[in-house]
């Protein structure tokens, strides 16, 4: 075979590692999702692997299992001339489980095709390294752009300490997402809602305004059948701790978890009775305006091992995370109707005084999704 034909088979075994890794999506904890495919020398699939829910055992671990449970004796035979296609350099350190870079060091793996290299610096290069000392072929870049996408959330948390920020808005062609009465039930079709449900899925923690919170009553869980377990934590950004108690987040808060974010005059009734429904509370320091610091409370949700995060509004906390540059992804669902300049605006005030200053995203996809139609943004590098 060609190296040419070499190439694009490692291609497309790659990309379906990546296809696979996005299923563990908002479950695995800090840890990052990552998708291993372990391919005989004649081309079968002898095991494949996606991280565990909660982060362990890691995606390696799990294929090399697979293979064993698949091929019984025959797998050692089987691995020695296989090739590993894996998305994030394999780990190297001693943790609750063995390195799975020794792992596939020792069942004797003969390549191994790795998209990107691990920033981690327990793990930086020192993966690369022990499979390359145990005597595997190691090669490293295949599809690399689109593995740096597909793990965009771990990648952003261990730069910048923060989880990737996904903004979903949904409103009318102009821009609304409600009428002046508050009428809001509902602008996107059921389609596009759906659309919505499985951003959450693949979510660790979602985001809203506490104006929201009031004034709509959101559970904010997963409603998609099926996947109802992969509900995500909840916050709230909630200076004095407003959210109603007896509304849906907050009578869940003790079976999915709930973060108020709130500033430190918060009152003291407010903190306790919040506590004692079941919701954990984190202080934030307050911005120049006044509002809480969208930095600071995605820096919080970072300490607490969230790595990809959703924000769904309102206005004001949308506009604020856009301003502030931590907008990652925006997903923007448009209806085919019209409001008028008296009804909600979805982004609230940026108080810009030239164009030059107004957040800039890059168009990377659009589709039509039920009725109404999807455009999804990025953040320019």
């Amino acid at each position: 075979m060609s190296k040419q034909n070499d190439a694009e088979l490692d291609r497309r075994f790659m990309r379906a590692a990546l296809h696979l890794s996005q299923r563990g999506l908002g479950g695995t904890g800090s840890n990052p999702s990552v998708g291993c495919i372990i391919v005989g020398a004649d081309g079968r699939v002898l095991g494949r692997g996606v991280t565990a829910p909660g982060g362990r055992p890691h995606a390696e671990m799990r294929a090399l299992r697979q293979a064993q449970e698949i091929w019984g004796d025959a797998a050692q035979e089987l691995l020695r001339d296989a090739t590993a296609y894996v998305t994030l350099e394999p780990c190297s350190h001693h943790g609750k489980t063995p390195p799975c870079a020794i792992a596939l060091g020792n069942a004797n793996i003969r390549r191994a095709v790795i998209a990107i290299e691990d920033p981690d610096p327990r793990v930086s290069g020192r993966g690369l390294a022990q499979m390359r000392a145990a005597g595997v072929q190691v090669e490293i870049g295949t599809l690399a752009d689109q593995a740096r996408d597909a793990l965009g959330g771990y990648l952003r948390h261990r730069s910048a300490g923060r989880p990737r920020m996904t903004l979903k808005l949904a409103s009318t062609l102009d821009g609304r997402i409600a009428t002046a009465t508050g009428e809001s039930r509902w602008i996107s079709c059921a389609a596009a809602r759906m659309r919505a449900h499985a951003i959450r899925a693949a979510s660790d923690v979602i985001l809203v305004g506490s104006g929201t919170a009031r004034a709509d009553d959101p559970a904010l869980n997963v409603r998609i059948p099926g996947l109802e377990a992969s509900s995500p934590a909840r916050a709230v950004a909630d200076a004095t701790l407003r959210t109603p108690l007896d509304g849906k987040l907050m009578r869940s808060a003790k079976q999915l978890p709930l973060y108020l974010l709130h500033a430190a005059d918060a009152p003291a009734e407010r903190r306790e009775a919040c506590a004692s429904a079941g919701a954990q509370l984190i202080e934030v320091p307050r911005g120049a305006d006044g509002a809480l610091d969208p930095a600071a409370m995605l820096g919080a949700l970072g300490r607490y091992g969230h790595i990809e995060a959703m924000c769904e509004g309102g206005g004001k906390l949308s506009a604020a995370l856009l301003k502030a540059d931590l907008v990652d992804r925006l997903v923007w669902v448009q209806a085919g109707i019209a409001i008028g300049a008296e009804g909600r605006p979805a982004l609230g005030q940026l108080m810009l005084d030239r164009l030059a200053a107004a957040p800039s995203l890059e168009l990377v996809h659009m589709e039509p999704i039920g009725c109404d139609v999807l455009t999804e943004w990025r953040r320019r590098s």
